[in-house]
């Protein structure tokens, strides 16, 4: 796998891993704690919860394949645990891959 490909499978793994952090907090949760349906937040945080996972491993594969410095690498990773902010990086992640052997 090229650092090309990492980069652009974490690009659109970050976009899910945001698409489904905001599905937990605005959805999830107050279906949990306002209707009483705590089954939401298991199905939506454990869809969460596997994204971030494939998130974590592909940060680390594109440190190795695409010569990440550990500082991009730290920014992505703090990114990722505020809303809205991957959104916002999606550009960025995007030249990124593209300049990615």
């Amino acid at each position: 796998m090229t650092g090309k490909c990492v980069v652009n499978w974490f690009r659109w793994t970050a976009l899910a891993e945001a698409v489904s952090y905001l599905v937990l907090l605005g959805v999830a949760m107050p279906l949990k704690y306002v209707l009483g349906m705590p089954l939401a937040v298991k199905v939506a945080g454990s869809i969460h919860g596997g994204l971030f996972v494939v998130f974590c491993v592909l940060l680390w594969l594109a440190i190795q394949k695409a010569a990440w410095p550990l500082s991009r690498a730290a920014m992505l990773f703090a990114a990722s645990l505020v809303p809205l902010v991957p959104f916002w990086l999606d550009a960025r992640l995007k030249k990124w891959a593209e300049a990615a052997v």
